[in-house]
C-alpha cells in the first residue's frame, strides 16, 4: 500500500495563497510554500509540476476571496455602491491579493468586451441587475464605468501607503453612482 499523502494539493494552494497575501507574489516559490508547511520541496513539486501551475490554483483561490469580498450583503440598500466601497476596501486591506489578482500579466491581450463576458463577473453582474433593476446589458454598461472609477481608486490604495478615508470615499462613489441612475 503506498503511504499516506501528508501534504495535500489543497494545502499546498493555501500556504501559496498565504505566502502572497502576506509577502506578495514576488515572494511565491517551492522554497517558501515548502518552509510555510514545513516539508521539503519534493511534496510540493509532486502534486504540481511547476510553481506557475501552482499560481494558477492560486488565482482562483483569490479571485473567489475577492467576490466573496466584495459582494453587498443583503442588508445593503445600496448594492452597487456597497460592492464599490468593498472593492476599493479590498484594494486597501488586501494589497498583496489585489496587485496578484489585477496587477499581474493575466488580462494581457484581452479587451473590455471579454472582460466583461468574463463567467466570474456574471455573479456580480447578476447582483448589479437586480438590484438597479436593469437588464444585463445595461447592468454591464453601468459596471464598466462604476468599475473603472473603484479600480482606479483602489489601485492608489493598493500600491500606495495612502490613508484609507471611507467618507470620502464613499462621496467619490456615490456621486458617480447618482450620474450612473440618471
Amino acid at each position: 500500500m503506498p503511504p499516506k499523502v501528508k501534504i495535500t494539493r489543497d494545502m499546498i494552494i493555501d500556504a501559496a495563497f498565504d505566502i502572497i497575501r502576506n509577502e506578495g507574489s514576488e515572494n511565491l516559490n517551492a522554497r517558501n510554500i515548502a518552509a510555510r508547511l514545513n516539508c521539503s520541496t519534493q511534496p510540493v513539486l509532486y502534486s504540481f509540476k511547476t510553481v506557475d501551475e501552482i499560481r494558477e490554483a492560486v488565482y482562483r483561490k483569490a479571485d473567489e476571496y475577492h467576490t466573496s469580498f466584495i459582494l453587498p450583503k443583503e442588508t445593503d440598500k445600496e448594492p452597487m455602491l456597497a460592492m464599490g466601497l468593498n472593492y476599493v476596501r479590498f484594494g486597501h486591506e488586501e494589497r498583496n491579493l489585489f496587485r496578484f489578482l489585477f496587477q499581474s500579466d493575466k488580462f494581457t491581450g484581452m479587451d473590455i468586451k471579454t472582460l466583461l463576458n468574463n463567467p466570474a463577473l456574471s455573479e456580480i453582474i447578476n447582483v448589479m441587475a437586480q438590484g438597479l433593476k436593469v437588464n444585463k446589458k445595461e447592468a454591464k454598461e453601468i459596471f464598466l464605468s462604476f468599475w473603472c472609477l473603484t479600480h482606479g481608486l483602489a489601485s492608489l490604495l493598493a500600491n500606495n501607503s495612502m490613508a484609507y478615508d471611507e467618507k470620502t470615499v464613499r462621496k467619490i462613489l456615490e456621486k458617480a453612482y447618482e450620474k450612473e441612475m440618471n
